[in-house]
């Protein structure tokens, strides 16, 4: 709303004194033209604003200017409560209410204690937008389009039912009219929990393309353990379809990028020989063998036979091809 924007832009410039209209726009998530208009409501309205030019330049208030602007709105307030609890502040496109809401928080404190937590809050950097490949890191839910995003949530939140444009893995994109029970997020993954026609369904955010909150309540008790119903899901599925189990040694360097691969970790210990031994599922035996295939010499399938003898195989084939290679004779 326009409204919270323009207050989080007082805000801002209070808090952090001169700011151009490419920082401003960069926080408040909006075009430059934007603020601008922004900036001529807010002067229009009586906030002294001023401008100022030059290559330091930019927009300010005058000195002294005070207000009270700090009640939260509900996604503001939402987002701290899942800020709170653990669950990531930028899932369910809950990032942006939650930095305005500690704008809020910060300028609601005394003078004194409002400068130290600004000033630790400047040497602190959570979940920064790229690792130090220089990788952007991306959460799940950041593929589904917002207005969408939002119409799950408030779905969710009410209790009403919702349709959803989803494209289910190989499948076209197709609506399906569902009643939302929560949200959670797993390894940067987010998920949408439903039932659909009495039965559980679980929906990956990012495959949700549009999404419409409907008038009618949704059919689900209102006392609900998401975390028990969450690992019931989990269960089922890794106990589903075309599942396989793989016993393995790994090089502890290369856990992380396991982890990012398998669908689940069913064991997992130290060994004698520095090498982490593991009981990992993948999706199904192609899937097993790309994901060692992709570790080398750094991991060692114990078992399935077949997932061992699919390795050799393929390793024996490259080395017959660089062989081969190797015994061409010079051009």
């Amino acid at each position: 709303m326009r409204a919270d924007r323009l207050v989080s832009l007082v805000l801002l410039l209070r808090q952090r004194g001169r700011m151009t209209a490419d920082a401003l726009a960069r926080e408040l998530e909006v075009s430059t033209r934007t603020v601008l208009r922004d900036i001529e409501a807010l002067s229009a309205a009586g906030v002294p604003v001023y401008a100022e030019r030059g290559r330091h330049g930019g927009f300010g208030l005058l000195p002294g200017f005070r207000t009270e602007l700090t009640g939260l709105n509900h996604d503001e307030a939402l987002a701290l409560l899942t800020a709170g609890s653990g669950r990531g502040e930028q899932a369910f496109g809950l990032g942006a209410a939650l930095a305005s809401a500690m704008r809020k928080v910060v300028d609601a404190l005394p003078e004194g204690p409002r400068g130290t937590a600004s000033d630790a809050v400047q040497r602190i950097l959570i979940e920064p937008e790229t690792d130090l490949l220089s990788r952007r890191t991306t959460t799940d839910d950041e593929d589904i389009p917002g207005p969408a995003m939002a119409e799950v949530r408030r779905a969710v939140l009410a209790g009403r039912k919702l349709r959803i444009l989803y494209a289910a893995t190989d499948q076209d994109p197709r609506w399906r009219t569902v009643d939302p029970i929560g949200l959670v997020t797993v390894r940067d993954k987010a998920y949408l929990l439903a039932t659909r026609s009495g039965k559980d369904r679980t929906y990956r955010l990012s495959r949700v393309r549009a999404a419409e909150e409907l008038p009618e309540a949704a059919e689900r008790p209102g006392e609900i353990d998401l975390d028990r119903i969450w690992r019931e899901r989990s269960a089922r599925f890794l106990a589903d379809g075309d599942h396989v189990t793989v016993r393995m040694r790994l090089a502890p360097a290369r856990r992380e990028e396991l982890l990012n691969t398998a669908l689940a970790v069913r064991m997992e210990e130290p060994g004698t020989d520095d090498w982490l031994r593991l009981e990992v599922t993948f999706q199904d035996a192609r899937h097993a063998e790309w994901a060692l295939w992709q570790l080398g010499t750094d991991a060692k399938a114990i078992s399935p036979e077949s997932l061992r003898a699919a390795l050799r195989d393929r390793a024996g084939a490259l080395a017959a091809h660089y062989d081969a290679v190797h015994g061409l004779p010079h051009q």
